[in-house]
């Protein structure tokens, strides 16, 4: 075997052991995403778009940058997980319709008050219950699994898989950079529990029961919690959501 054959053969085995090493990453990352999704969506589905992930992550990673390769990989896992729900996407449109429409009443509020809208205030100007409204909440929540650090993640519709996309990519860096500082902005702006779940959630990548056992609350009421701030930010964020 010649030098460049045995250094492929080295590379090749050293991305074997990586793989066999972090395959349940995948299925760690697939899990706490299904906390998210309703039951039509299958564990076995997203493990399998993870496992494509990690490979790509293991045929990739450059250890000479600085990040670890279970950061990496785990990048590259939730990614490949999330184009996997993009392509088939399981929200019914009237959820995202809903959505549009709580999120216009909570900005109509919040520009006339000038303070944060309450939950009785947004179902009174929608004409609908309370029940009804934080049922909304919930529904929303589960359509808004898509990574708050995406600029699509407030669409309407599923993103087209990163493969498919042909933007100009110094625009798009310098739009990502920007809508992250804004993002981060509002985020900062939310009301004291809102910004808590979001977190716990995002941050600490805990699940909505375990955030239920720090504030003492039940999973749907931090459900409901959940879509609240994830609407309020559509609500503050109109320049950058394509209604």
């Amino acid at each position: 075997m010649n030098g460049a054959a045995m250094y492929a053969s080295s590379q090749d085995a050293a991305g074997d052991d990586l793989v066999s090493k972090h395959a349940v990453l995948v299925k760690r990352i697939a899990f706490h995403l299904m906390s998210r999704l309703p039951p039509s969506v299958q564990a076995d589905d997203l493990i399998q778009a993870g496992m494509i992930g990690l490979l790509e992550a293991a045929r990739n990673y450059d250890a000479t940058q600085g990040a670890s390769f279970e950061t990496y990989a785990g990048i590259r896992i939730r990614g490949a997980m999330l184009d996997e729900i993009r392509r088939t996407d399981w929200t019914p449109r009237s959820v995202h319709r809903k959505a549009r429409q709580v999120a216009e009443a909570v900005r109509l509020i919040e520009n006339e008050q000038g303070r944060d809208a309450r939950d009785v205030e947004v179902a009174e100007k929608l004409g609908i219950t309370l029940h009804e409204y934080h049922r909304i909440l919930q529904d929303a929540t589960g359509c808004r699994v898509f990574s708050i650090d995406d600029g699509n993640g407030f669409g309407d519709e599923p993103a087209p898989p990163a493969g498919e996309k042909q933007a100009n990519e110094p625009l798009d860096s310098l739009q990502n950079r920007d809508f992250k500082a804004a993002l981060a902005q509002a985020i900062a702006g939310l009301p004291e529990r809102e910004r808590l779940v979001m977190a716990m959630y995002y941050d600490e990548e805990l699940n909505l029961r375990e955030i239920g056992e720090v504030l003492g609350v039940s999973e749907s009421r931090v459900c409901q919690i959940h879509g609240q701030a994830l609407i309020r930010l559509r609500a503050r964020m109109g320049e950058w959501v394509g209604d």
